[in-house]
């Protein structure tokens, strides 16, 4: 096992670039390689080591025998993990735009909050953040309609806006609360939100699954109620307890499924009417 270890010692105002410092190009470097590297920065690049002390212990055959730890503030570093396909990247704190975009394989852990395109189209992996990220977490890129197609992101803290946007694989968990838009063109997959949601999951979904372990404050009209379900399942995983069921997107004739908390989100089968200890009487009830 190779570790390189990348000390900070100056920051920078303008981000530095870091998808080229990946496993699978750094693997077999040694310090005077680093030495002689320059990252990008905006239009132009600047000595490596004019930012960060680099050290190198140990041998690797390949990018899985490669860990990476980046110490320091690393608020100014954007693309860290890009494009990886192996090996491990842990970064103690904070960090910029698009950790794990496009990544196939590895993982990359977070000790902080990420910025906004964490895990953008990555496809294979793990990424975990412990803190929070801004939006856009495992979606497309702007233009592009493709999100997330396979691997895991958790995030320990609160996601922003559009998490899982054009998600067509894998999972996403988000421990915390969700902003507006979970899960919105999303068609394939497993979003799972411990918290609260904003407002607006699933919006013209076509297939995949959303779950919603805390409260829901607004659901579009393009969903249906199916009724009450107790542990449901998706691609061998299982939720535990009773959740409400929902369809849709109905506008793009969608078979997505929405779970929210029947605990949580009594207060909403309250407003349809009378109902018995099991929920059963509330096929009628929609959208309220």
């Amino acid at each position: 096992m190779k570790t390189i270890t990348f000390d900070q010692i100056k920051t920078s105002s303008i981000a530095l670039e870091f998808d080229e410092l990946i496993p699978d190009e750094i693997y077999s470097w040694t310090e005077a390689d680093f030495a002689k590297y320059e990252v990008p920065i905006g239009n132009s690049r600047f000595p490596i080591t004019d930012f960060f002390d680099i050290t190198v212990e140990g041998e690797a055959e390949g990018p899985a025998d490669v860990k990476m730890i980046l110490n320091g503030d690393l608020n100014r570093v954007k693309y860290i993990g890009c494009k990886m396909s192996a090996g491990d990247i842990v970064c103690n704190s904070s960090v910029d735009l698009h950790v794990g975009a496009e990544m196939s394989g590895g993982s990359i852990l977070v000790n902080g909050d990420a910025a906004a395109h964490a895990g953008r189209e990555m496809s294979g992996g793990y990424l975990e953040i412990t803190g929070n990220t801004k939006e856009f977490t495992g979606a497309s890129y702007i233009g592009e309609w493709r999100g997330m197609t396979g691997g895991e992101i958790v995030v320990g803290g609160n996601a922003g806006k559009q998490c899982g946007e054009c998600l067509t694989g894998g999972k996403i968990h988000v421990k915390g609360n969700c902003d507006i838009l979970a899960g919105i063109h999303m068609t394939k997959g497993i979003i799972e939100i411990d918290g609260d949601v904003n407002r607006w999951p699933g919006g013209q979904m076509k297939n995949g699954t959303i779950v919603i372990h805390g409260f829901l404050g607004r659901l579009l009209e393009g969903f249906v109620l199916e009724g009450i379900v107790e542990d449901p399942e998706d691609s061998g995983v299982v939720f535990p307890g009773k959740y409400i069921k929902y369809t849709g997107d109905i506008g793009l004739n969608g078979k997505g499924n929405l779970y929210l908390d029947a605990e949580a989100n009594k207060e909403k089968l309250s407003t349809y009417g009378e109902l018995d200890d099991e929920y059963t009487s509330i096929r009628e009830y929609r959208n309220l």
